[in-house]
């Protein structure tokens, strides 16, 4: 079977989040497993399905700063993309099991060797981070419908902690602080790593990891049109509706 390697470079919240969902909707009738790279640009904060915006982000901050917001379909919790690479994969759930903590294991196996081929130590922490030196250096989200699963996931290029604290809200603002100093702890980088942090790199690593996880090649492709037919309707009729974002 063929498999896919998409390169979307960066794009809008709502471009990144239709695309993804349009994969996975034809892929039972393309039936291409998927690898997709990409950024993001403006920078924009994502919450989980089944989170509440108004809860989670400070929207008058994000407009003033033009940063994008946008509803998951995949769960998790909210999450700040700027300096990032992310990944996504659509495949069948056949191909990586019915068991959610096996697939995890296995997808996030493949971010891991791609992180390891740039000498960074990455091991996976269940049930769905990447961690080096006990510190997160990857989120991964998941979805599955009808026999197809979706997941993706960040790899942070570098942090900016205190810029994401003004876009998310906090539950006690008087801890604020000493929540940004938490975080501070517990994340790092590719940039903390390596010295230095290219997207075309990491891309290039993340590739590499894939084929060894799934003892697969990829193969360079473009979105099949009726893809791309499908996320011009998701982004009219979900993603940039305000019903959809601000639903919870």
């Amino acid at each position: 079977m063929r498999w896919r390697l998409i390169l979307t470079g960066h794009n809008d919240a709502f471009f990144n989040m239709a695309v993804d969902e349009a994969i996975m909707e034809l892929y039972p009738i393309l039936k291409m497993p998927t690898i997709r790279l990409y950024g993001w640009q403006p920078a924009a904060v994502s919450i989980g399905c089944f989170q509440s915006l108004d809860d989670e982000v400070d929207i008058k901050e994000c407009d003033d700063s033009g940063i994008d917001y946008i509803r998951r379909i995949t769960g998790g919790g909210a999450v700040f993309h700027d300096k990032e690479l992310t990944y996504s994969i659509v495949v069948g759930k056949d191909m990586v099991g019915e068991d959610i903590l096996d697939s995890y294991k296995m997808i996030c196996g493949a971010v891991v060797k791609g992180l390891k081929s740039l000498s960074i130590p990455a091991e996976f922490a269940p049930i769905n981070d990447i961690l080096v030196d006990g510190k997160k250096i990857s989120g991964n989200a998941q979805t599955r419908r009808g026999g197809v699963v979706l997941q993706h996931g960040t790899i942070i290029l570098d942090t900016d902690v205190d810029k994401m604290f003004t876009l998310l809200k906090v539950p006690d603002e008087k801890l604020k602080g000493k929540m940004i100093q938490s975080v501070k702890k517990r994340v790092t980088s590719v940039l903390y790593h390596m010295g230095h942090a290219d997207f075309e790199e990491v891309a290039s690593a993340m590739r590499k990891g894939f084929e060894r996880e799934f003892r697969m090649e990829l193969e360079h492709s473009n979105l099949d049109p009726q893809e791309v037919e499908l996320a011009k309707r998701l982004i009219a009729s979900r993603y940039s509706d305000h019903k959809w974002t601000h639903r919870r």
